[in-house]
């Protein structure tokens, strides 16, 4: 049988559409149901403008406002946090489904060079106070540090916490800030959802299918790598099993033709686009469209690097770096920095993609953008830091 063909016009429009870009983010606003389409919303604790989970959810209705986010959490308990490919906010209603994750997070970090052996005494005196005492965070507990301060050192305390936390015995309970508080999972989770019990293979199916839901289309690999939850063996005999899967040749940005698989409604979901909205959006580094980088640039021909772990000297771009979004076009990136104490978005520096003429409109879109986010992060102004005759 002859695969269908994506044309790179369809795949750029599908993609957007999956993650909620291609339509102004207007209306009212339905956090859990943002949180629900995506799958998962990736935290950071580095705060340039506003951290990385406000900034997507932001992206996908301007309404959002930062304290939204810590009562779904710690009120409502509408999301849990867990690790995806990284530290994430998941719905809460996906806790079945998540059983064998914490199992394999477990047992991955108990062979961890890194980690090193942790001692089940440590780890019960924790859960005990925890259980105890009722929500801690790593400040309650008493540590002196000896010898020189190593990036990414951890106390013990925090590793047995963090431990457990993997493990799925102890939930963030909520965030002070950015600080988070961990209680039983028992207290947090809700039982009919932490008690059901899934075989493997239902929740491989289950984490798979998804992906792909959610990916509208991807290789295997792709498919894997949305949640970082399954192994390659175990997605490779999912995706020869399955039988709902359309083969599809997806068009490139640069001409070629990759194979992938695509969901099963994927012909009518095709039929149903429209152009994405010409709105200029200001992307967050971490958000699920952009991080990919590899499938990021087969799609839109866009290159682009997280540079905060790079050297100053070696950097491209800067430390913090948005990609701009206009229609189904990546058209540049800006370097931005929030004082939230005097209220000022300063861009440090914009550069525009190659072929992308400089435009009074698009500089409106912009300005009009920036504006918006700064209601986001609760700041008042605009400047601008770039040298006279800056793109």
């Amino acid at each position: 049988m002859t695969a269908l063909t994506i044309t790179n016009a369809q795949a750029r429009a599908l993609w957007l559409t999956t993650h909620g870009l291609a339509t102004p983010p207007t209306g009212k606003l339905d956090a859990p149901q943002i949180i629900h389409d995506l799958g998962f919303v990736q935290l950071d604790s580095i705060q340039v403008v506003s951290r990385a989970h406000h900034h997507i959810m932001w992206s996908r209705n301007a309404n959002y406002r930062e304290p939204v986010m810590d009562r779904l959490l710690g009120k409502h308990r509408a999301v849990f946090e867990h690790f995806t490919h990284d530290a994430s906010v998941l719905p809460m209603e996906f806790l079945p489904m998540w059983q064998r994750q914490f199992r394999r997070m477990r047992e991955k970090i108990s062979r961890s060079a890194w980690w090193g052996k942790l001692d089940p005494d440590l780890l019960a005196s924790v859960k005990a106070r925890v259980a105890d005492e009722g929500p801690l965070c790593t400040r309650d507990f008493e540590h002196v540090h000896e010898g020189p301060k190593e990036m990414w050192h951890r106390p013990p305390h925090k590793k047995a916490l963090d431990f457990l936390w993997f493990s799925g015995v102890l939930a963030t309970c909520h965030r002070d800030g950015f600080t988070k508080h961990y209680d039983l999972a028992e207290r947090i989770f809700p039982a009919h959802l932490r008690e059901q019990k899934l075989p493997d293979e239902a929740q491989i199916d289950w984490l798979c299918h998804a992906a792909l839901h959610r990916l509208g289309f991807g290789t295997p690999g792709e498919i894997r790598k949305f949640w970082d939850a399954t192994t390659v063996t175990e997605t490779a005999a999912w995706a020869d099993q399955a039988a709902d899967l359309t083969s599809v040749d997806v068009q490139t940005a640069h001409g070629g033709k990759l194979k992938a698989l695509a969901c099963p409604d994927i012909e009518a979901r095709i039929a149903a686009l429209q152009a994405p909205t010409s709105r200029l959006r200001i992307l967050n580094p971490f958000d699920p469209a952009i991080r990919d980088r590899i499938r990021l640039k087969r799609l839109f021909g866009f290159d682009y690097t997280v540079e905060m772990f790079v050297p100053a000297e070696r950097r491209q771009w800067g430390y913090y770096v948005f990609p701009l979004l206009e229609g189904d076009r990546f058209v540049g990136r800006i370097e931005a920095k929030a004082d939230r104490k005097s209220g000022t978005l300063t861009v440090i520096n914009r550069w525009s993609e190659p072929g992308v003429r400089p435009s009074k409109a698009r500089d409106e879109k912009l300005n009009a953008e920036l504006t918006r986010l700064c209601r986001l992060a609760g700041l008042d102004t605009v400047t601008w830091a770039l040298s006279p005759g800056a793109p």
